[in-house]
């Protein structure tokens, strides 16, 4: 589970994007686009994860970040017919202001092999939703959850991410 209220947890920027989510509270972010305060603490000076249009980046760059690496090989992994349930993620999401992109989540193989659990575009609104998204694989390879924002067109619009969690299945 990570809260980001100290650091990234054990999450890792990917080095295949063009700029890198930020660490931040409500403070960070600009009127009309990030969320008024944290999901954990609910309060302004409550950490999360972000992206913002800016003038810094084009619109459809992407920024993505990397949960650890999580093992199909542990005993705990259930097994339905031929195909192996590796658990879940949970998170929590907030996409608002007139020009957001959008947010992309993968399962990402050692292989490089990646599969969409979930794609948003747009603004969502103005609160922190939940996702649980089921991971799914048919073999014994080891995997990660990438989470990826994309800029949108205009200068309004942020994407952020907070509490997510990794069931302990695999």
């Amino acid at each position: 589970h990570c809260d980001f209220e100290f650091d990234l947890c054990q999450w890792k920027q990917d080095e295949n994007d063009d700029f890198d989510w930020h660490l931040g509270t409500s403070s960070t972010t600009k009127l009309g686009t990030g969320p008024a305060a944290d999901h954990t603490l609910q309060e302004l000076s409550g950490y999360y994860i972000f992206i913002k249009n800016s003038f810094l980046q084009l619109p459809g760059d992407k920024a993505r970040i990397s949960s650890p690496v999580l093992s199909r090989r542990n005993k705990n992994c259930k097994v339905c017919g031929s195909i192996t349930l590796a658990g879940m993620v949970l998170f929590y999401y907030h996409m608002y202001g007139a020009h957001v992109g959008s947010l992309i989540v993968y399962q990402r193989t050692m292989s490089k092999q990646e599969k969409i659990l979930l794609s948003l575009t747009g603004n969502q609104g103005n609160y922190w939703q939940n996702k649980a998204l089921n991971l799914v694989g048919d073999g014994n390879e080891d995997f990660q959850v990438i989470f990826e924002g994309m800029t949108g067109k205009g200068l309004k619009g942020s994407i952020a991410l907070d509490d997510i969690t990794l069931s302990r299945d695999c």
